[in-house]
């Protein structure tokens, strides 16, 4: 492949621990009314209240929006919005998991375009900068603090719907691995399952001609120089560490590997993009409610063996980057699936789409509406339609991965 890319990333990333302490000299080189978007956590949490405590301590003005719900519905936006509209803010600090952040940008993007947030669905829908928003990541998973992309819930659609923007991308990430060390087990699963699956849609996502100006038409490039350098260093962070950060969450250096795994594999997927098993857990999320990076994950190895002939090479890098370098290049990218299937199984994943809770009855319409997520559909490295979709589904309601390999 020649060398062809793009970086889009906040103006600064500011990485490790304690790097919380920062954020009342970052925050104040970009306003002095300060929009806090978090959750009911924040205020039971010794280190989130001291954050707060520190920017008020350098002289800046706060306010607090603590009701954020997971999957953004259109109502918690909008309420958040009308707190900071009466607030007044000139910055916005997300503090929180993914949707903590994704609700910092979707307020700015709010007050400074205006509260139809349908008309900027999509990508290169958002008109312009706005307001300046910080992310301080709580959890280790959807790689929000430095990828353009907010998700929400519009009781209109049936999946999830998301607003794609580099002007959405936080100012500044200041990601602090302490943050993540009350975060219980399940949730340091489920989001650095969804951090591997990122890594590893963007680095097998599909490669597309190097046509000047294609990162100036989409906000999603496909597979590229910059996202592979990113993408590697995630999955050989979130292989090598993951478990170990589950099993103790006291492990300050698993933490530590596990955080910077998910923020590198934002930044991969922030340009790659993501593919299948993406456009699959929308309405396997919607049908079940169950947790993105649950849905992702149950997926991963079944999408994984269905790509399988057009992604040997990358497969068999991803296996080196999980520590297998025995065996030819086929029995390498064989290896590298069984990896990340055993990997999500230590983690209590569960293996099929049948234990998630979608009924048997509902397949075909999981099927059809995945296909509807065009964006992923077009970046997945081996073409898709009905009859594929039906394939993959079907396998993983099943737990049946040898049929996709008979395909």
């Amino acid at each position: 492949m020649s060398i062809y890319g793009a970086i889009r990333s906040p103006r600064a990333i500011y990485f490790g621990a304690g790097q919380r302490h920062a954020l009342p000299a970052i925050v104040a080189g970009l306003g002095s009314r300060v929009l806090l978007c978090s959750d009911e956590r924040f205020n039971q949490d010794p280190m989130l209240g001291a954050i707060r405590d520190g920017l008020e301590g350098a002289g800046l003005r706060t306010e607090l929006y603590d009701g954020t719900i997971a999957e953004l519905p259109l109502a918690c936006i909008a309420e958040a919005a009308a707190k900071a509209r009466d607030f007044g803010p000139d910055v916005i600090v997300g503090i929180g998991g993914g949707s903590c952040l994704d609700l910092a940008k979707l307020v700015a993007l709010t007050l400074t375009h205006g509260d139809e947030l349908s008309e900027f669905y999509g990508e290169f829908k958002v008109p312009g900068p706005v307001l300046p928003v910080v992310a301080v990541p709580t959890t280790a998973g959807t790689g929000s603090e430095v990828t353009p992309v907010a998700v929400l819930a519009d009781p209109v659609r049936i999946s999830k719907v998301g607003i794609s923007s580099p002007y959405l991308i936080p100012e500044v990430a200041v990601c602090d691995p302490e943050l993540t060390s009350t975060c219980p087990p399940g949730l340091t699963a489920v989001a650095g399952a969804d951090a591997l699956t990122h890594a590893i849609e963007a680095f097998t996502a599909i490669k597309h001609p190097t046509d000047p100006g294609r990162a100036l038409q989409q906000v999603f490039i496909g597979k590229n120089t910059q996202s592979d350098a990113q993408a590697r260093i995630a999955i050989a962070a979130l292989a090598g560490n993951l478990a170990a950060a589950v099993a103790d969450g006291g492990n300050a250096s698993a933490r530590e590997q596990v955080m910077y795994g998910a923020l590198c594999a934002g930044q991969a997927f922030g340009v790659a993009g993501t593919a299948a098993a993406h456009a699959i857990q929308y309405p396997v999320g919607a049908l079940t409610k169950t947790a993105h990076g649950l849905g992702v994950a149950v997926l991963m190895p079944y999408v994984m063996d269905f790509n399988r002939s057009a992604c040997g090479p990358e497969f068999a890098e991803i296996a080196r980057l999980f520590g297998i370098t025995q065996g030819e290049e086929a029995e390498l990218a064989d290896a590298a699936i069984e990896a990340v299937a055993e990997l999500f199984a230590t983690l209590g994943i569960p293996r099929t789409l049948a234990e998630l809770g979608v009924p048997v009855e509902r397949l075909d319409w999981v099927a059809e509406q995945s296909l509807l997520s065009a964006r992923l559909v077009n970046n997945n490295p081996r073409p898709l339609d009905l009859a594929a979709m039906q394939q993959i589904v079907q396998a993983a309601h099943a737990g049946d991965r040898d049929r996709l390999r008979r395909h």
